[in-house]
């Protein structure tokens, strides 16, 4: 089984909307995951502003690609170099360590991580 940022066994980031290179709920990487999507977040209105502006729409309905559109609260495994660079501008949505595949690490600081932690059952 994955390990979390934590050491311990990856947790499901979220189910609704299905979330994961791999749409299984959980963050799990993999060879074709290029976008290394293994943050597990929680939108803020914020994050998928700053997103949208940065060329990533997270927010519009694609329904031929099964993407109902993101909103604030839901939870999505992000990509660790995305998620770097709303922190580093200042807009970082909270993260949830339980369900953040340890790989982000090699992208991001654990304290960075903790410093935006939510608790797994929070929104």
């Amino acid at each position: 089984m994955a390990k979390n940022v934590l050491g311990t066994d990856l947790q499901t980031c979220g189910t609704d909307p299905m979330t994961g290179f791999y749409r299984d709920g959980c963050c799990n990487t993999g060879q074709g995951d290029q976008g290394v999507h293994v943050v597990c977040a929680q939108m803020t209105e914020e994050f998928l502003a700053f997103s949208r502006s940065r060329g990533n729409d997270l927010s519009t309905p694609e329904p031929a690609w099964g993407f109902p559109g993101l909103q604030p609260g839901d939870r999505w495994c992000l990509c660790a170099e995305r998620w770097k660079e709303a922190l580093d501008a200042g807009f970082a949505p909270p993260v949830v360590l339980e369900a953040t595949h340890i790989s982000a690490l090699e992208f991001v600081d654990l304290a960075d991580l903790k410093a935006s932690a939510v608790s797994p059952g929070s929104r």
